[in-house]
C-alpha cells in the first residue's frame, strides 16, 4: 500500500468525520425534579421544551431531553445519572431543587446539607469526567420564583416562569 494514498484516505476519513459531527444533532439533557419536569404545565410549556424551541428558532440542531422527575432528590439524580445522561450528550443543565430538604419521593427523603453537597459534587464530577459541560440552573429558577412566577403552591413555575428560565438559559448554550 502506498503510504501517501493511506495518508490521503485517513485525511479524507477525518474530514468526513468532522463534517458529520458538526452536522449531527447535539443533545442536551435537563436533569432535575419537578420544576424541570414541568409540574403543573404541559410538557411543551416546560423550560426544556421551550429552550429547544428557542434554539431551533436560532438555527441550532439541538434536542433537549427533559429528564426531570417530580419529587426527585440529589441522591435520586445521582442514582439515575447514567440512565438519564446517555453517551453523546454535550451539555447537562442541572436543577437540584429543594427536595433534599423535604420529604422527597425519590432518593430517601431528607438528608444533611453536607450529604447534599457531596451528591452534587459527585454528579458534576462524573459529568466532567465524561467531558460533558454542565450548567446549574437553580439560581435562574429561583430568580423566576422570587419574581412571583409561581403557581398557587408558591413552588412550581408558571408558564411565564418556564419561558423566563429558557430565555435566560439560552445564553449558556453555544
Amino acid at each position: 500500500m502506498n503510504p501517501r494514498k493511506g495518508g490521503f484516505v485517513a485525511l479524507m476519513f477525518a474530514a468526513f468525520s468532522i463534517v458529520s459531527l458538526n452536522s449531527a444533532l447535539a443533545q442536551i439533557v435537563a436533569l432535575g425534579a419537578s420544576n424541570t419536569q414541568g409540574k403543573g404545565v404541559s410538557p411543551s410549556e416546560a423550560w426544556p421544551a421551550r429552550l429547544e424551541s428557542m434554539l431551533h428558532a436560532r438555527g441550532k440542531n439541538v434536542h433537549v431531553v427533559n429528564a426531570g422527575i417530580s419529587g426527585d432528590t440529589t441522591g435520586g439524580m445521582l442514582a439515575r445519572l447514567d440512565r438519564s445522561v446517555p453517551d453523546g450528550t454535550t451539555l447537562v443543565i442541572l436543577n437540584f431543587g429543594g427536595n433534599d430538604f423535604t420529604r422527597g419521593k425519590h432518593g430517601g427523603g431528607m438528608i444533611t446539607p453536607e450529604a447534599r453537597q457531596t451528591n452534587i459534587a459527585r454528579i458534576i464530577g462524573e459529568l466532567h469526567r465524561r467531558h460533558i459541560r454542565t450548567v446549574v440552573a437553580d439560581g435562574i429558577i429561583n430568580s423566576a420564583r422570587a419574581a412571583g412566577m409561581v403557581q398557587v403552591d408558591h413552588i412550581h413555575l408558571t408558564v411565564a416562569g418556564h419561558q423566563r428560565v429558557a430565555g435566560q438559559l439560552i445564553g449558556s448554550i453555544r
